[in-house]
């Protein structure tokens, strides 16, 4: 029986956490996810700023999600002013969108999840001998990267979408090189649903999942929606997000935890194919009905198969958008005149990692009196709790050296945003804690 298990620092992924499993009588008594990375104060650090200085400072609550951050903050400011930007402005900031799911999903598939699949220690380990595939994932990632440059002025932290609009459009030129290199890449995505079709995916931390994403009245996919849908079958409007999430304060974690009617819930490219993948048409439904995701899945693990399809998604929405664009002719529109005013609004859009939702609101001057920020991490820190314990559950005969590395393809699955490394996963028998320095470390 395992007295303890210590990984000092479980790379790919991103932030500063811990897992600690307690063991008593020979059964799971405690999983706690620890989250030890400090407050970064986002929230308050806007609070009395003018409307359209909120969106530059959050979009860098991360540096991957900076384009779902930046639309989903304009998006709440919009709502608050009562601003109805333009449709070539709503499809460019898909389009934006878009690239970061690409760059994502692409960045999470290739260096940080495939690895564990293939029984590698990292992405470099793997090119050893799967050089072209992961040569390949680095031009998926780069060609969200562009999507990104090309509409939001630059790859991380767009300055180009703005209140109401964009400073300034991209050209008809730009559209159409970014079609060449995304019809290229929908060859690559569909190729990368091949790599992962090959995949053998453990069974051991299958559970039933609640899942919740954005829906809309749209007959398509979309990351955008004015209601959130759960496999429960209830359904709310946006602006009654906090009824999902239910955060709390748990004494392991600097950050607070969600649960629906007292359960844990998944958000996430799984779950938006497990509530939307109908919707799906083209190369990402063949993708989708290949990896076998035509079910409601209760295996996280197979959010990895999910972003494979989303990708596929991802590719073939944006060129959709550019045909549009195309065809309608880009208009050199000035951003929407804003006419201040008291208010409060949501933007909802989902990230890569889940739906991410924004709240504002402002005073009769456009200064922002309260902000609230949801993120799709923050939203499953206690489902992964949940999958771990089902996991140790299943494991706990076996090795150290098993079942560590089983564990961290757990929490990577999520493909969590806490800012660096996962650092701790302790395993403690009869409620005694174990130092580290006590313990057997697993590198």
């Amino acid at each position: 029986m395992h007295k303890s298990i210590v990984i000092d620092h479980l790379c790919r992924v991103e932030g500063h956490g811990g897992i600690t499993v307690r063991i008593k009588d020979g059964k799971v008594a405690d999983v706690n996810m620890d989250i030890f990375e400090g407050p970064r104060f986002f929230e308050p650090l806007v609070v009395g700023r003018s409307y359209d200085e909120v969106a530059p400072i959050l979009m860098r609550i991360c540096a991957i999600c900076s384009a779902s951050h930046t639309v989903a903050s304009l998006m709440a400011v919009e709502s608050a002013l009562g601003i109805e930007v333009s449709t070539q402005t709503r499809l460019l900031r898909e389009l934006l969108v878009q690239g970061g799911n690409i760059e994502s999903h692409a960045l999470h598939l290739f260096c940080l999840s495939i690895p564990d699949f293939l029984g590698y220690p990292s992405a470099i380990a793997l090119a050893s001998d799967h050089l072209q595939e992961v040569k390949m994932g680095l031009e998926l990632k780069k060609l969200g990267n562009t999507i990104q440059e090309a509409i939001g002025g630059r790859a991380i932290h767009s300055m180009n979408a703005v209140v109401g609009g964009f400073g300034r459009p991209p050209t008809r030129e730009a559209l159409l090189d970014l079609k060449g290199q995304l019809t290229k890449g929908l060859e690559q995505s569909l190729a990368a649903v091949d790599l992962v079709s090959g995949l053998e995916i453990p069974d051991f931390c299958t559970s039933p999942n609640i899942y919740a994403a954005l829906s809309s009245d749209g007959s398509g996919y979309s990351l955008f929606g004015d209601r959130i849908a759960l496999s429960t079958g209830d359904t709310k409007d946006i602006k009654m997000y906090k009824e999902i999430c239910n955060e709390r304060v748990v004494a392991h974690s600097h950050a607070k935890q969600s649960l629906f009617k007292g359960k844990p819930f998944a958000v996430g490219a799984l779950a938006r194919i497990a509530l939307n993948g109908e919707k799906l048409s083209g190369q990402a439904k063949k993708a989708k009905d290949k990896l076998g995701l035509s079910s409601l899945s209760e295996n996280m693990l197979d959010n990895n198969a999910a972003q494979a399809v989303e990708m596929v998604y991802s590719i073939e929405r944006s060129l959709d958008i550019i045909d549009e664009l195309l065809r309608e002719g880009i208009k050199q529109e000035e951003p929407v005149e804003v006419r201040i005013r008291a208010g409060a609004g949501v933007g909802a859009v989902e990230a890569p990692r889940g739906t991410l939702y924004h709240s504002y609101s402002f005073d009769k001057a456009g200064r922002l009196t309260e902000a609230d920020v949801i993120t799709p991490t923050a939203q499953n820190l206690a489902n992964i709790e949940k999958d771990l314990r089902i996991s140790v559950e299943n494991l706990i005969d076996e090795s150290r050296e098993s079942l560590g590395p089983k564990l961290e393809m757990v929490v990577r699955a999520y493909d969590p945003c806490i800012s660096c490394a996962v650092h701790l996963v302790e395993v403690n028998l009869d409620e005694k804690r174990i130092s580290k320095k006590e313990s057997r470390r697993i590198t």
